[in-house]
């Protein structure tokens, strides 16, 4: 018997290419595209995983492998440049996934199409033959290739954890506030480094001084300041280390990271596409906030991070009955093409922004991140703090549809249009919000 098959999954703003091995490629995609081309001659192959159809700004470039137009080129010339014969060479094609549903005038959130269409067009030019293409829809897939034999595969995400189950037993409302008062609060410390955060005013050195009597979250601080995911260039030892090589915004940031990451730890598999996919989709969102309200100027960026990192905290308490109810769940989101905050309130009668709201009041979070928390799905609804809600709304899209792999997520988009403009923007600038995604976002957290 051959060696079993490894997997690697294809980073967005990457490709991977290699000889015949036993490795199995994989890009997990919403409104990203993947290509896959395999050489049927000489058994190289590899895979691309794409954001968008081009640069917004054409002079500049620093990541080119994230867009069709310049990405693929090179990506097909590393697979010749590893032996690949061009006239044998196969394509799969697969992703590009609506933002949501789209009027006639909406052909900017289109971006998928645009780079499903990009690509095969760029495969006609260099005469590739495409043998299997699946884009468009509202799906989220994933695209494989078995290096060993260059077999393709395209399955939807999240089939994988779909079984018989018995009936659903939907927890009554003494249940659910039950399991509430069962979590473990947040840290305390937590608490008062994001009041910090919203006040806009800290001492780091108090707060340093505050998580030095924590070993759990010191050493949490430290391996986050040391992960790919936060872009560490020297190893970081000590908080003083950090607080000197890091700066005193970005030490904040991580200390509060890992202050709620016990938090999250409490959560199984009902939600998540993978291990701590909660956790890692929290990450994601606040450093996608972070990024939008640097570039809007509409919100303070700390307390856009904050917000991101904690506003799916009722998920944490929602996940047990997710477990069980999972394929009714999947099913409802999939083919039925239903909210996530609609799904819930279906089938528990309480969805995770009502539970995360409930948390907030009961741990006396700052007025914002409460309103962020209970309206990150309807921005339209808050009453107050309106585009701090919107941020979150929208790196919550972002993260649902251009990094799949972590949790089950549908977004609401019927009143997208509407949600960008209360913030100054239109429905030419999504594919410019997409650009803004930071790269660290798509690294792994280890």
């Amino acid at each position: 018997m051959g060696k079993p098959l490894s997997k690697y999954h294809v980073p967005a703003g990457t490709f991977h290419v290699g000889a015949k091995e036993p490795l199995m490629l994989q890009a997990y995609l919403g409104t990203c595209v993947g290509l896959a081309l395999h050489c049927q001659a000489t058994g190289v192959g590899g895979l691309i995983h794409l954001l968008l159809p081009e640069p917004i700004l054409s002079n500049t470039c620093p990541q080119p492998e994230k867009y069709a137009s310049t990405g693929i080129p090179l990506f097909i010339q590393s697979i010749l440049n590893a032996g690949a014969h061009r006239e044998t060479l196969s394509a799969c094609l697969a992703g590009g996934a609506l933002v949501g549903p789209l009027n006639r005038q909406d052909l900017d959130l289109d971006i998928g199409g645009r780079t499903a269409e990009t690509t095969a067009k760029i495969l006609a030019e260099q005469q590739i033959s495409i043998v299997r293409s699946e884009t468009g829809g509202f799906f989220t897939c994933c695209l494989s290739m078995d290096m060993t034999s260059g077999a393709f595969s395209i399955e939807p995400a999240g089939q994988s954890k779909l079984a018989v189950t018995a009936p659903v037993k939907t927890p009554t409302p003494d249940e659910i506030k039950a399991a509430i008062d069962r979590l473990k609060p947040i840290p305390q410390v937590a608490l008062k480094v994001l009041r910090l955060i919203d006040d806009n005013k800290y001492d780091i050195e108090t707060i340093a001084n505050e998580i030095r009597k924590d070993q759990v979250i010191t050493a949490r601080t430290l391996q986050l300041a040391n992960s790919a995911m936060f872009g560490a260039k020297r190893t970081i030892s000590t908080l003083d280390h950090a607080i000197i090589f890091l700066g005193q915004d970005l030490l904040v940031k991580l200390i509060l990271t890992a202050a709620v990451q016990g938090y999250f730890e409490q959560s199984a598999m009902g939600y998540a596409l993978c291990k701590g996919g909660i956790y890692h989709h929290a990450i994601g969102c606040a450093q996608i906030a972070e990024a939008l309200a640097l570039k809007t100027g509409s919100v303070e960026p700390g307390r856009a991070y904050t917000a991101g990192l904690l506003h799916d905290i009722g998920k944490v308490v929602l996940d047990q009955y997710v477990t069980d109810a999972y394929p009714l769940f999947y099913r409802s989101i999939t083919e039925e093409e239903v909210s996530i905050q609609a799904t819930e309130k279906r089938i528990f009668g309480i969805d995770h922004t009502e539970v995360g709201q409930y948390l907030a009041r009961k741990w006396s979070f700052p007025g914002p991140l409460e309103q962020a928390i209970r309206h990150h799905h309807q921005p339209r609804q808050a009453t107050e703090h309106g585009a701090l809600s919107t941020l979150i709304y929208l790196a919550d899209l972002l993260m649902s549809r251009f990094h799949t792999e972590l949790e089950m997520e549908r977004m609401e988009t019927l009143e997208l249009q509407e949600v960008i403009a209360a913030i100054g923007l239109t429905g030419g600038d999504f594919s410019d919000l997409v650009d803004t995604i930071p790269a660290s976002v798509f690294k792994p957290m280890g």
